[in-house]
């Protein structure tokens, strides 16, 4: 594609990224075929394409965003399906965080918008503070069929019917292997997760020393930025990123690190990405890039281990492949073949590629569109007849556990479980039951 940036807008570090990935692009259209919100609505617009061509009008020309380049760029899902498609190596990823940077800096949305995505910001990356919204929607769910704001009424009927007690395990200490120690790693134990499902921490905890890791929940490590990220508001992220980049690099340092683990994925993208985002930096550029080298879903972690090979568990799993695992980090084999080693039948729905709808904040600000990729999604888990859905990813398991009597669990929770773990407690319908883990500090 043909750009006609002058040499003053190229001298911004934002610009001249966003040209070379523009330059890249060959009008080719793969594209269309894997955008889910694409595939919804059928505006050429609403396909990366189309998105690619207002972002081109609107930084080339340095106009302030209007009303219908920010309608478009916000139904982008941030799936990065796109990226897995186009045979010529666009990375759209850093194109539209760029595009919602600008659009954060330089549009001026209406007061719900604004007041919307505040809230979201206010409240989605930290616990405590999730954790009084969830119990405030739970009260108010039963009346969410009076509210006017169709986004309002997602962020009530997203409350889940139980809230899982704090557990102690994610405060910052360290879990010491149950046998020789083959690797030290830190733990990645998030913000939202925390929250919404305490199990998924607990259940990697006792699945990482027990197979010989020694983890590391280290101080002042929290939520890794993407949600203020994915909304624009660049200054939060990355105030939220370099915590985590100063807290790892102080683990590097001292006693060191083979990985940092994470495992919700959506997270993962984002800190293995930081290197990218932190590239002008001078001072957390290095040590940004070195996060990023040891950032790794724990599913690769685990590949690494010698995880052992169990006899036919007699249950099929159907595998949801999160859009930020199989786009996003191009892992696509590892969750299906640990699992498959512990003993598991695999099965896998009809359009595996497109994505379920929750993206982050999606789910609460574009409910419509995520309600339809949602119900498409289940329809072609539950067409598997599986026993349970597993998935490397809280949102997509709120997201799908929401529409579905499947029990739905995180793919820790199996492998755990499969190699001396508690069995998982939505597997026997107990969404009140909570595993617990040694506090070895």
């Amino acid at each position: 594609m043909q750009t006609t940036f002058t040499p003053q807008q190229l001298e911004d570090p934002g610009i001249k990224r966003s040209n070379e990935i523009l330059r890249s692009c060959v009008h080719c259209g793969f594209c269309t075929a894997t955008c889910p919100t694409y595939q919804v609505l059928g505006d050429e617009l609403d396909s990366p394409r189309g998105r690619i061509y207002l972002i081109k009008d609107m930084l080339e020309n340095d106009r302030d965003p209007d009303p219908k380049t920010v309608k478009h760029i916000d139904r982008c899902l941030s799936c990065l399906a796109c990226m897995t498609t186009c045979p010529s190596g666009v990375h759209y990823m850093h194109l539209v965080d760029h595009a919602r940077d600008y659009i954060e800096q330089r549009y001026k949305r209406p007061f719900s918008d604004r007041a919307l995505r505040w809230v979201l910001a206010r409240i989605l990356p930290y616990p405590m503070r999730f954790r009084v919204a969830l119990l405030a929607a739970k009260i108010g769910r039963p009346f969410a069929g009076l509210m006017p704001d169709a986004r309002l009424r997602a962020m009530l009927e997203m409350a889940p019917k139980t809230i899982p007690p704090v557990s102690p395990n994610d405060d910052p200490q360290t879990f010491q292997p149950a046998i020789t120690k083959k690797m030290r790693v830190a733990l990645m134990t998030g913000c939202a997760q925390k929250a919404l499902n305490t199990d998924i921490n607990d259940a990697t905890i006792r699945l990482l020393t027990r197979l010989g890791c020694e983890v590391v929940v280290a101080e002042g490590a929290g939520c890794c930025g993407a949600l203020t990220h994915h909304m624009g508001k660049t200054d939060e992220s990355h105030a939220t990123a370099a915590r985590n980049i100063k807290a790892w690099a102080r683990e590097m340092d001292g006693a060191g690190l083979d990985a940092i683990v994470i495992n919700t994925s959506g997270c993962g993208t984002t800190v293995k990405d930081y290197g990218h985002m932190f590239r002008n930096d001078v001072s957390l550029g290095e040590d940004a890039a070195r996060v990023s080298a040891l950032a790794m879903d724990v599913s690769e972690v685990l590949m690494k281990l010698d995880t052992p090979e169990n006899a036919d568990q007699d249950m099929v799993v159907a595998y949801h492949a999160a859009c930020s695992l199989q786009h996003g980090q191009q892992i696509k084999t590892f969750p299906k073949d640990l699992l498959r080693k512990a003993g598991f039948t695999i099965v896998e729905p009809s359009d595996a590629h497109l994505c379920c709808g929750s993206a982050g904040t999606y789910n609460l600000m574009q409910p419509e569109i995520s309600k339809q990729l949602k119900e498409r999604k289940i329809r072609t888990l539950e067409a598997r007849a599986p026993d349970v859905i597993a998935a490397g990813n809280i949102g997509c398991m709120i997201q799908i556990g929401s529409g579905t009597d499947i029990p739905v669990v995180h793919s820790v929770e199996l492998l755990d479980w499969a190699t001396g773990g508690p069995k998982p407690p939505a597997l026997d319908g107990d969404t009140d039951a909570r595993s617990d883990v040694p506090i070895l500090r």
